[in-house]
């Protein structure tokens, strides 16, 4: 395998090569029985998602959305790794049908942070092709939040609708895309700002008992209106405002942005130091909350001994791609950490199948879940195959640890139970 990537990335023919390796490792005809595992479980679930998704009104990344940002946010990582011209293409084939000629988005409201996230995509394809049009949409969506609402201490209302509500969500959302604008395209300043504010505000109220984990979500006023009128924020303990449970992809949403943020941030940039000793407590945390059996992160993070509680594919997937990214930047210790990512890839991978019709499936996670009231609401939550998030965290996950180059690149792949 490592012969293999090595020519990848130094041999003429990479391309004509990757194709023919996806092509023999990956695919089977329809109505054969379930391939064999492929080497590379990134290359094996980004042709399954092309496949799944070719612009057709009714497929899951044809409208704006932030699973789209996100899902595309993974095939940039695997085409720069891999250089095949394949996963661009899709991703401007994708982004092109909402800017039209003039930069001017199309079909995309810009009301809440979830919709930022895609704009993260935007500023790349403008990093990559320097093509203006994607610079000027990428501006319209700098401009929302000149006007979006917050809370008095700066913090940002996950939508306007909901009334002093801070979801670790939105911080990934909104602050992934302003940070890349920033590092990108202009208003830097700010941008590395507001990225550090949104990012410490949510920490001071949402650390769970100094432990370096998070609860899902703050509220400014729980008893406050938020959607309907006279609604109150259900989910929100009355006394401290704060939701009741560490859910493991709200708790990915925060590693993710918390080490993108280390990667643009210069060293000596105001704040950077308080970012950087929330990320290495949640590190930290991540480690020992670790399943030791099968590698991966319980739904609720901090509860694994309950019977009800499970091991989800989206967390797990979130937590191995942060700590391997900080490994990569230097921020973590590697003989620490690439064992735990090591098993986090494993834990992931084992959730994964080829289906009859030679796709990639992936299991146990759920799909688009909001604050919940409760431990009972949250395991509670359905578990779908391919929810939307757990195929875009596989991705980044798959992609960064299966990348040429990386030191523990031969990896343990053993089964997880």
């Amino acid at each position: 395998m490592t012969r293999i990537k090595q020519q990848f990335r130094k041999s003429a023919h990479a391309k004509w090569a990757l194709s023919i390796v996806t092509g023999l490792l990956l695919l089977n005809s329809p109505g054969r029985a379930p391939a064999q595992e492929p080497h590379f479980w990134s290359i094996a679930l980004a042709d399954t998602v092309m496949k799944r998704n070719t612009g057709a009104p009714g497929d899951s990344l044809t409208r704006w959305s932030y699973w789209k940002g996100y899902t595309l946010n993974g095939f940039e990582l695997l085409w720069q790794s891999t250089g095949d011209p394949r996963y661009l293409n899709y991703i401007k084939q994708q982004i092109d049908p909402h800017i039209d000629r003039n930069g001017n988005l199309v079909d995309v409201k810009l009301d809440s942070l979830d919709n930022a996230m895609a704009g993260n995509i935007v500023v790349g394809l403008y990093e990559h092709t320097h093509d203006p049009r994607y610079r000027a949409a990428a501006t319209q969506i700098r401009r929302m939040f000149d006007t979006y609402p917050r809370n008095p201490d700066g913090g940002l209302w996950h939508n306007p609708r909901l009334r002093g509500e801070m979801w670790v969500d939105g911080v990934f959302m909104g602050q992934m895309f302003l940070l890349r604008y920033g590092d990108s395209i202009g208003d830097r300043k700010y941008c590395f700002d507001e990225a550090v504010k949104q990012i410490t505000v949510f920490a001071h109220h949402a650390l769970k008992d100094n432990g370096g984990l998070y609860y899902h979500a703050w509220a400014a006023n729980p008893d406050s209106a938020t959607v309907v009128p006279q609604r109150k924020a259900h989910w929100a303990d009355p006394a401290t405002g704060l939701s009741r449970e560490v859910w493991s992809e709200g708790l990915g949403w925060y590693s993710l942005v918390i080490v993108e943020a280390l990667g643009r941030l210069p060293a000596d940039y105001p704040g950077r130091a308080e970012v950087l000793d929330i990320y290495e407590r949640l590190a930290a945390g991540l480690k020992r909350a670790q399943d030791p059996v099968s590698g991966g992160w319980y739904f609720i993070v901090d509860k694994p001994g309950r019977s009800d509680n499970w091991i989800d594919t989206s967390g797990s997937a979130m937590f191995t791609y942060a700590l391997e990214r900080g490994i990569e930047l230097g921020l973590l210790d590697g003989k620490a950490y690439a064992p735990v990512v090591t098993a986090g890839y494993r834990a992931i991978t084992h959730k994964a199948r080829v289906n009859s019709d030679g796709l990639v499936d992936i299991l146990s996670a759920c799909d688009g879940v909001c604050v919940q009231a409760s431990y009972a609401d949250y395991v509670g939550c359905k578990r779908v195959i391919n929810a939307k998030e757990a195929v875009g965290g596989f991705l980044w996950a798959t992609a960064i640890v299966e990348k040429p180059g990386r030191p523990d690149e031969q990896k343990a792949r053993g089964s997880a139970p």
